[in-house]
């Protein structure tokens, strides 16, 4: 059989075709992430010279790199990339430090928790519980892949469309079959549910009653809910028949308290295209999700802003009115426009706000500011932890290995219910508004007095530290070590200059290796390090 040979230079050539196409693609989509982080800075610079406001200056390497990793990754990043990132003389690092962190693995880990807490919330059923690692597992999945935002809320909004019985069950299966569980597949839960979290819309206000303050009338509540209405299941009674199964293309329901039967309809007013044999579900995420649906994209992008910055272009969140009015009406409007033109890639919306000057500001500025300027973006704001984020980078500091679990478990949000992780997390919950986060008294007693963080810095049970501790290097050298481990940057020099003398000299005990571990100790638990700033 004869075999066709291509010439080794025509080879060469068409290889270098192909990689002069990828590069210029590259390039492109480089340009138009910039373009859009500049865009997003002129349009809120354009709102200063009213207010009368200054910007901070650009923050330092170390505090935006430690920034950037907590935000990306879910934790500060560890010494050796530290030290790389300071390193580092490439006028670009910036870009290339946030691609390495999009193309890992924990991208995808960290976004994964965040999004499912979106979606999901706080919630202690045990059914529940059963059913989110696999929605996890499925988030991950998707973000690894980088599908858009619209093809992972359509596929959650269809799930068991037509077997309205897939919607049951748990366990590590990968599938987003929680959604409907914390839910309790409720046509009116799923309704609320879809509408502020995928649409920025608080609808479930008007579900009993016509609102006196908001535009949504009961009558369209019911009209969303009705997409629902063939996934509610059918209520089974011991000792008496089984209820006749609910069709899944079922359209209509009726309002409760009333003898009214209302049809599916959008929010816009709109009838739907009713196609036969294709679930109403399925008809409510294709409009949902399209490009010109303007709610979803606006609503997309705000989670993501209020997560890097801690405050949301629609405060509190997310549906504007006269006591919470849009605070960049503009900005948001045209990140949602880019946001669908660029096919709702997450990772593109993210590195247009990470490479803005915005999100690279100081969190110091105007010592005459106020909260109220976090909504101008002249400065960083200051932001809790997430609890994830909080032990996460706990154990990055101390070089603590978490205990081994299922390979599909191994995501960051679940753990044995008696784990260090686990112990941890119930002592912390998330806030609504990050930039007022405020430690408890008992998160502080546990950081503190703790036995799992004071185990951590003994030389025995860390063996990073007991390296550090034992390097014949000057005193000096180990306080710089640390700062960078643990707050990821050098100490300014009367820093440096007061712990060496405190090392030095031994520390209340007169050993200066007991003297280091109280260092370290230290700067875990200062506010710098368990804050995001």
């Amino acid at each position: 059989m004869c075999k066709r040979r291509f010439p080794v230079w025509l080879l060469s050539a068409t290889m270098l075709l192909s990689f002069c196409a990828t590069s210029k693609a590259q390039d492109d989509y480089k340009q138009r992430v910039l373009a859009l982080s500049k865009r997003i800075d002129e349009q809120i610079e354009a709102k200063w010279k009213d207010a009368g406001l200054k910007p901070a200056s650009k923050a330092e390497d170390g505090v935006y790199f430690r920034r950037l990793s907590l935000d990306i990754t879910g934790k500060i990043p560890n010494l050796t990339d530290g030290r790389d990132f300071l390193d580092d003389t490439d006028p670009d690092k910036r870009w290339h430090w946030v691609e390495r962190m999009l193309g890992g693995e924990m991208y995808a880990r960290n976004f994964a928790a965040f999004w499912r807490f979106q979606i999901l919330g706080a919630n202690n059923n045990q059914q529940f519980a059963f059913a989110a690692p696999g929605f996890e597992i499925w988030l991950r999945d998707k973000l690894q892949k980088n599908d858009g935002y619209n093809r992972i809320v359509h596929e959650l909004l269809t799930f068991g469309a037509g077997n309205p019985q897939m919607a049951f069950g748990g366990g590590p299966q990968s599938n987003p079959q929680a959604f409907y569980l914390v839910n309790e597949n409720k046509a009116e839960n799923l309704a609320a549910s879809t509408t502020r979290i995928f649409l920025g819309v608080k609808l479930e206000c008007a579900q009993c009653h016509a609102h006196p303050f908001a535009k949504w009338t009961r009558e369209q509540f019911w009209e969303t809910a009705a997409f629902f209405a063939g996934s509610e299941q059918p209520v089974r009674r011991p000792g008496l028949q089984a209820a006749k199964a609910v069709d899944p293309n079922r359209r209509e329901i009726k309002i409760p308290g009333t003898n009214d039967i209302v049809k599916a309809k959008f929010l816009t007013g709109e009838e739907p295209n009713w196609k036969p044999n294709v679930s109403p579900r399925t008809v409510l995420a294709d409009w949902l999700t399209s490009v010109e649906n303007v709610y979803f994209a606006k609503a997309t992008v705000d989670h993501l802003w209020s997560y890097f910055f801690g405050v949301s272009l629609l405060e509190p969140i997310l549906e504007p009115s006269d006591d919470s009015p849009v605070t960049h009406p503009e900005l948001l409007e045209m990140m949602a426009r880019v946001f669908a033109d660029e096919k709702f890639d997450l990772k593109f919306l993210v590195r247009a706000i990470v490479h803005t000057q915005a999100y690279q500001r100081a969190s110091h500025g105007d010592p005459n500011a106020t909260k109220d300027d976090y909504s101008f973006f002249t400065r960083m704001p200051v932001r809790g932890l997430t609890p994830e984020q909080l032990f996460d980078s706990v154990a990055e500091a101390t070089a603590y290995s978490q205990p081994s679990q299922n390979p599909n478990m191994g995501f960051q949000q679940f753990g044995p219910p008696q784990s260090p992780r686990a112990q941890f997390l119930t002592k912390f919950t998330t806030q609504d508004r990050r930039h007022e986060s405020q430690t408890s008294i008992l998160q502080a007693l546990f950081l503190m007095n703790g036995k799992f963080l004071a185990e951590r810095v003994k030389t025995e049970n860390n063996p990073d530290f007991n390296t550090l501790v034992n390097q014949k290097t000057s005193t000096a050298m180990k306080v710089d070590s640390l700062y960078l481990w643990v707050l990821g940057r050098l100490p300014r020099a009367e820093e440096r200059n007061r712990l060496v003398l405190f090392v030095d000299a031994g520390g209340a005990v007169a050993d200066p290796r007991r003297a280091l571990s109280d260092v370290y100790w230290a700067l875990l638990n200062s506010p710098e390090f368990m804050l995001n700033h």
